[in-house]
């Protein structure tokens, strides 16, 4: 447990990432900051109140302001308009980018050594844009969206083959949305390659419906997006900073050199630990694999170099 985790934006994704986050007593204090008064106040206080019921004592808070977040140990950014349908993450990028920056200024002032998860979409484009105004090193910003990603495959992998989704092993690479990379060779089932269990057909067909899976869900509720999975992807990433665990998971990492890229944010392997991104792992990818990352690369780099700071 650390003293305090902060989520920035009250809405689906961000009230129920703190109400996990309180569940699990990842921290002391649980505060949820929004710009709509009232609206933070009231989902803070009701998560408190469901505390007996529950049994956790991580105090809720909700709040318009700052203040009640300085020297949060982790700050989770889920703040910014959903998608809605028909639209593309990159028509988002402008008005959340701006959110972001905001986000990530107030940040800095009020709690310089937290580590930074973000949620808001264009996930990888956002990550550059909290990195850039924050300054903070890359080992501390950090994107959710290969564990969303990941759990979607696995998901709907599991749904097909008719077995528990504790037994599908498998990770998603690159940027969050259509040009994420699946990886066939490292998918197994308790250590079974997928390709013995799945005709390649199939196994196309939920690639294809893992990389469309934030919009198939916009598409059913039509009005707002995907919560309990991105929240619950968010809330693994933050409990395995906290307690420490050196899980490796797929997430959004400033490269350096890394798959021969470099001065973007994209989904690789890390490992996770308290101090945010212990190490990037480089993991062998077939010449399929390692084309479809360069393809999804150049998605990210073509949003970011016009994104306005």
């Amino acid at each position: 447990m650390v003293n305090k985790i902060t989520v920035v934006g009250a809405g689906n994704v961000g009230a129920t990432a703190a109400q996990r986050i309180a569940e699990k007593e990842l921290a002391r204090t649980v505060v949820m900051v929004d710009v709509a008064d009232g609206i933070p106040q009231g989902k803070g206080l009701d998560q408190w109140e469901s505390a007996p019921i529950e049994l956790f004592d991580s105090r809720v808070v909700g709040t318009t302001g700052y203040d009640e977040t300085k020297d949060s140990d982790v700050v989770v950014i889920t703040a910014g308009i959903a998608r809605k349908p028909g639209m593309s993450r990159d028509d988002l990028l402008n008005t959340n980018a701006g959110i972001v920056k905001a986000v990530s200024e107030q940040v800095k002032a009020t709690s310089p050594n937290a580590i930074i998860i973000v949620v808001s979409n264009p996930l990888d484009v956002m990550c550059y844009v909290a990195k850039a105004v924050s300054g903070f090193p890359r080992e501390r910003v950090i994107g959710m969206a290969g564990v969303l990603d990941t759990a979607r495959y696995r998901s709907f992998l599991a749904m097909e083959l008719d077995v528990s989704v504790r037994d599908i092993q498998a990770m998603v690479l690159g940027g969050h949305g259509d040009t994420m990379v699946p990886l066939i060779s490292y998918t197994t089932v308790s250590g079974i390659p997928i390709t013995q269990l799945m005709a390649k057909d199939k196994l196309d067909a939920i690639v294809d419906r893992a990389r469309n899976g934030g919009a198939e869900i916009v598409k059913l509720l039509k009005t707002g997006s995907a919560y309990y999975a991105p929240s619950a992807g968010a809330v693994q990433m933050v409990e395995a900073i906290v307690r420490d665990q050196k899980r490796i998971l797929p997430c959004s990492a400033w490269l350096e050199g890394e798959y021969g890229m470099t001065g973007l944010f994209l989904g690789v392997p890390v490992k996770l630990g308290r101090n945010g991104i212990e190490q990037i792992i480089e993991v062998s990818l077939t010449v399929d694999e390692q084309a479809a990352l360069a393809k999804s690369a150049e998605a990210v780099r073509e949003p970011m170099s016009v994104v306005k700071l």
